[in-house]
């Protein structure tokens, strides 16, 4: 095999590799987030009660979270594995579905940075609609999301600082 077959082949085989290469972070960080099942509670940031549920469902390719912010509906929010990253589906009060997707750079993240890619039954991009989410690890026993709503270009976010219920 002469030299120029031997590079091609070698530079073949990375990058038919990369795609798995780079699934890995995402393998290590979705098993962070089916370490979240349980029951949690906390406050927003105007000292109102919040309280979350992590459910780990089919076959462990699927985590949900049953968000219930004081005085408001409760949402459902759907992670799973999409190929190189983690995707979620927000199931919102509002009546749309926004999609998000994050691509974790290492396996040991300490916060995860959720973009919007799209929404069902989303009438405008000017309709409110959760925009973005950073859920960011404390510890194995507290986090804190941000879900950042958006309406007419606007974003207005609300966090919540949440500890595991024991």
């Amino acid at each position: 095999m002469n030299l120029r077959k031997a590079a091609f082949l070698c530079v073949s085989v990375i990058l038919a590799a990369s795609p798995l290469l780079a699934g890995t972070h995402s393998e290590a960080v979705f098993r962070k987030l089916q370490s979240l099942a349980g029951e949690w509670e906390g406050k927003d940031d105007h000292g109102m009660l919040v309280k979350t549920n992590f459910q780990v469902l089919a076959s462990k390719t699927a985590v949900m979270e049953t968000l219930s912010p004081s005085g408001m509906e409760e949402m459902i929010t759907l992670y799973s594995m999409d190929n190189d990253g983690i995707a979620l589906v927000h199931y919102c009060p509002t009546n749309n579905q926004p999609r998000m997707r994050v691509v974790p750079q290492s396996d040991d993240v300490k916060e995860l940075s959720f973009d919007f890619q799209t929404a069902g039954n989303l009438k405008s991009p000017s309709t409110g609609h959760q925009h973005h989410l950073v859920i960011r690890f404390e510890d194995s026993d507290h986090l804190t999301e941000t879900w950042t709503w958006r309406q007419d270009g606007k974003d207005m976010p609300m966090v919540f600082h949440l500890t595991r219920r024991k």
